[in-house]
C-alpha cells in the first residue's frame, strides 16, 4: 500500500502506510511548477497521473517502484505530459479497458485523452460518438495550443544542467 499526496510546489509525495516519506517527485518538463490538483492511479497501480492548476497533465510509470521501493535502480519514469486544459483540472481518472483519461476542469469542460499519447479524442456533450479504435491523427481543443510531450528516459527535473551557461563576455 501506497499514499499519494499533490502539494502546491508541483511536488509529488508518495509515502508508506506507517507515515513514512518514500519519494518525492517533481515533473520534468517545458511547463513552470504549477500547484497540483488532482492525483490518480490506474487499478493495478503501474502508472500515477497529475493534473495542475495550469490544465496540465502529467503521466509516470512507477511499477518498477513499487515492486521494490527501497532499490536505487528501480526509478519513477515521467513519460508523458499534455496540456489538457485552458483552466484548472479538479478530476481525472483512468479508463483502462479503453486506455483513455477522462479530465474535468473548473472551466466546466469533461474531456477524454488517449492515455498512452495525450492525443485529444472528444468531450461529453459533443455532436458525435467518440472514436477510440483509430488514434493515428492528432487533433487538439481550440484551447489548448501545445502538442503533448514525450519525455526522454535520461530526463530528469534536477538535474538538467545547460551544457552552454551563459558568461558575460566584456569585449562584446
Amino acid at each position: 500500500p501506497l499514499l499519494a499526496s499533490a502539494h502546491e510546489n508541483s511536488c509529488i509525495c508518495l509515502w508508506s502506510i506507517q507515515g513514512n516519506l518514500l519519494k518525492e517527485l517533481l515533473p520534468f518538463s517545458k511547463y513552470p511548477s504549477v500547484p497540483l490538483t488532482a492525483l490518480c492511479t490506474d487499478s493495478s497501480t503501474k502508472i500515477l497521473l497529475a493534473g495542475s492548476k495550469e490544465g496540465h497533465i502529467m503521466r509516470w510509470s512507477i511499477a518498477s517502484f513499487l515492486e521494490d521501493p527501497q532499490s536505487s535502480k528501480n526509478q519513477i519514469k515521467e513519460e508523458l505530459c499534455w496540456s489538457a486544459h485552458s483552466a484548472e483540472i479538479v478530476d481525472l481518472f483512468h479508463e483502462e479497458e479503453k486506455n483513455v483519461v477522462v479530465t474535468a476542469s473548473i472551466d466546466g469542460s469533461v474531456r477524454v485523452w488517449q492515455a498512452m499519447n495525450g492525443y485529444y479524442l472528444g468531450y461529453f456533450g459533443q455532436p458525435r460518438k467518440f472514436e477510440l479504435s483509430n488514434i493515428s491523427w492528432l487533433i487538439l481543443p481550440y484551447d489548448v495550443p501545445n502538442i503533448p510531450t514525450k519525455i526522454k528516459e535520461e530526463s530528469t527535473h534536477m538535474e538538467k544542467k545547460s551544457e552552454y551557461p551563459l558568461m558575460l563576455d566584456s569585449d562584446r
